[in-house]
């Protein structure tokens, strides 16, 4: 019996080993495989239409998160090829581009970025009897939300603190505007269209 149990505990040994290692060989892929070395290393959690949940760690500072909103930002000033950020076309059928339109939203929390979170995020509600449950959760889903980065037509946007899509008051004055931005086009447009 003594020498069954001296068998196994390198085989324990062994197991936890590769179980640590293979913890630290993901956190390392993190953060080469980030886009630059000047924002923090981030993971996309699901895609829904054009709808993107990112998560980062949690011990990731509100002023590195600004630096990848400002990231984001450059992406949408310069090319909308967020491509290059690990992001799937959210647009692939608009001839104007892949990424005509994006909200992007981040969690420290990566249970709020799993595809079946942010799926029953998106579908809302479908009977009277669970409105009130999926307002629950669509209100918790928004609070969790860490920052979040927005492309359309009319301009992009990107920000610090929860989501406030439901614009509800409480909330507003959470949200730290890092930067709200129209197009120039868009701003021409609106000057010369008669009232």
């Amino acid at each position: 019996m003594t020498s069954k149990k001296k068998r196994l505990d390198p085989i324990v040994k062994m197991g936890l080993g590769i179980l640590l290692g293979g913890f630290c060989l993901i956190a390392f892929g993190m953060y080469l495989s980030r886009p630059d070395r000047s924002i923090p290393p981030y993971s996309l959690g699901a895609q829904e239409g054009t709808l993107v949940a990112l998560h980062l760690p949690s011990w990731t500072s509100d002023p590195e998160i600004e630096s990848l909103i400002k990231r984001f930002g450059d992406v949408g000033r310069t090319t909308r090829d967020f491509a290059k950020m690990k992001i799937r076309p959210t647009t692939p059928q608009d001839s104007r581009g892949r990424y005509q339109t994006i909200q992007i939203i981040i969690f420290s929390n990566p249970s709020w970025a799993e595809p079946d979170t942010v799926q029953r995020y998106v579908a809302g509600s479908s009977g009277k009897e669970e409105q009130n449950e999926e307002a629950a959760f669509r209100n918790e889903f928004e609070a969790a939300v860490r920052a979040g980065y927005r492309v359309d037509d009319t301009g992009h946007a990107g920000w610090i603190g929860p989501w406030n899509r439901s614009q509800s008051k409480d909330r507003t004055l959470t949200m730290q505007w890092i930067f709200q931005e129209p197009w120039p086009q868009a701003e021409a447009g609106t000057m010369s269209s008669p009232e």
